[in-house]
């Protein structure tokens, strides 16, 4: 019942603050105008959506937070005040991009913040499951001055891995955050097996699926309302940060966004090898280049669900070896969908 009632509040509440976060980016001008180049919407479009869902997601978690405190036992307070000040980083780092356009260099600056912030918090990994059975391995003791370093270094890796995957994934109406609540959906279901039920993960994962999906019914595509760089970046940080606190799933995550990471890491690679920025945008994504061959972007966004949702169901009936062998299935599979894609 609680998960029905969390659900449904935090999808209207989404949705409202859409609507509303839509009149007020049209109010004050704040809209992304088309380019031609790799922004190829045929009006301009309002920004700041992702404040609806931050909005909403918080509202709602701090209101259970403090309505039924019980529920939290694998959150504690510090770790939910990191999460929010980490938000709130990303989201005004994004209002002023949204603004001003920042420069690459300048807008890294949010997402490293937020992460520290995380760290600061106490979110953390402590073990990583041996894919080939036995003790797990406790990256938790490699500590030096106090400070579990290589737990440390894996978390910041990952979270800026996962802001960054879906900042690159917003080129095309409804991916992120669609694909974000594909994520969290399938943590929620792990979540509620017997061997790793956890009440208040399950709620957050919730929470912030019923957010995604009110944003999403004004950002399918034809969108009326775009997520925004703090909101493209949010939806990353609170996947990557659910993947850690439901006991590290980050493999399971991997596999919903495995092909925009592959993705992520090709077009990283790209640009260093041209002699570009790693972090100038160019219009050579995968979406992109499926909608050069004639993919509309409902179709397109369509079978990017199905590639998430099929590999993220697959971690319901594989063991962490068999993930292994799904992961590197993936990856084979991500590179020659990504080399298709780049055929002239």
């Amino acid at each position: 019942m609680m998960y029905g009632i969390t659900f449904v509040i935090s999808f209207l509440l989404a949705l409202g603050a859409a609507y509303a976060v839509r009149r007020v980016a049209l109010f004050y001008n704040i809209i992304d105008t088309p380019d031609g180049r790799r922004k190829k919407h045929e009006t301009s479009r309002p920004l700041l959506g992702g404040v609806a869902i931050y909005a909403s997601f918080f509202i709602v978690l701090f209101g259970i937070y403090f309505l039924r405190p019980e529920y939290f036992v694998n959150i504690t307070r510090i770790q939910l005040i990191a999460l929010f000040c980490g938000s709130t980083i990303l989201m005004l780092g994004g209002y002023a991009d949204d603004r001003y356009t920042l420069v690459p260099r300048n807008q890294f600056l949010f997402p490293l913040l937020a992460t520290l912030t995380i760290l600061v918090g106490g979110v953390n990994i402590t073990q990583i499951t041996n894919p080939f059975g036995g003790a797990s391995f406790d990256i938790g003791a490699f500590v030096a001055g106090g400070v579990p370093f290589v737990a440390g270094a894996i978390v910041f890796v990952w979270l800026m891995g996962l802001m960054y995957t879906t900042k690159i994934l917003d080129g095309v109406d409804g991916l992120v955050g669609g694909i974000t609540a594909i994520g969290a959906f399938i943590i929620f279901l792990l979540t509620q097996s017997p061997r790793f039920f956890q009440q208040d993960v399950g709620l957050v994962s919730l929470i912030f699926i019923g957010a995604c999906l009110g944003f999403l019914v004004l950002n399918f595509p034809p969108a009326k309302l775009f997520l925004g760089e703090g909101g493209s970046l949010f939806t990353g940080f609170i996947l990557g940060n659910l993947a850690i606190i439901a006991g590290s799933k980050i493999a399971t995550t991997l596999l919903v966004m495995g092909l925009p990471m592959v993705d992520l890491a090709y077009t990283i690679y790209r640009r260093i090898r041209s002699g570009a920025s790693p972090f100038k945008g160019d219009a050579e994504h995968l979406h992109f280049r499926l909608l050069q061959k004639g993919f509309t972007a409902r179709r397109l966004v369509l079978v990017k669900y199905l590639f998430a949702a099929l590999f993220g169901v697959s971690t319901l009936m594989l063991q962490s070896s068999q993930k292994i062998v799904a992961l590197f299935f993936l990856v084979c599979l991500s590179v020659a969908f990504i080399k298709f894609a780049h055929r002239p």
